[in-house]
């Protein structure tokens, strides 16, 4: 057998088998993947409407969204997974918002892959936290490098405006559906 058959089986042969187990891989870690990003995501429900104690998924003309209940059944407010596209690629956020859709109630960032120490800065309380509070009528503004004058503005994050408008646009788009849904 010449020295070239010898290379290219050797080389098929370390193929395969590391094809087969990347696939063995991920047959047994996709399954813990989704556990954690469903329990991620019910974790974020009951961080963006405080007060819920449980919630229903509902979804209306294709858009899914959560109402959140108290103790006694009575809707406290609506926790909304939004995504959308950064500077470096998709974010995904649960919005928390009133049952009447006029102020945020909370914000969580589930999933990012903006630049550490920048735009990975939208994950942090400091920027998420702004959101509390935020009247969404008219939509949700953002301010660079000073302090925001209206209540539906929030600060940008420095050195990192387009995550931080990425993230606003974000919000603004998917109430202005849900508005248009209910």
């Amino acid at each position: 057998m010449n020295v070239r058959l010898k290379m290219i089986l050797i080389l098929t042969l370390f193929a395969c088998i590391s094809g087969g187990v990347l696939s063995v891989v991920y047959i047994v870690s996709n399954p813990l993947i989704e556990a954690n990003m469903l329990a991620e995501q019910d974790r974020s429900i009951f961080l963006v409407v405080p007060e819920a104690k449980s919630y229903e998924e509902v979804t209306k003309s294709g858009f899914t969204y959560y109402e959140c209940k108290d103790q006694g059944g009575g809707t406290v407010g609506i926790a909304m997974p939004a995504k959308g596209n950064g500077y470096q690629g998709t974010i995904r956020l649960m919005v928390g918002l009133s049952p009447d859709l006029e102020t945020i109630t909370g914000l969580a960032v589930l999933e990012q892959v903006e630049t550490p120490g920048l735009g990975g800065r939208i994950s942090e309380e400091g920027f998420s936290g702004q959101f509390k509070g935020i009247h969404t009528d008219p939509a949700v503004g953002w301010v660079k490098n000073q302090a925001p004058e209206k209540d539906t503005d929030i600060q940008a994050v420095t050195g990192a405006t387009i995550s931080s408008r990425s993230v606003v646009a974000i919000i603004n788009k998917n109430i202005g559906e849900l508005k248009k849904v209910l």
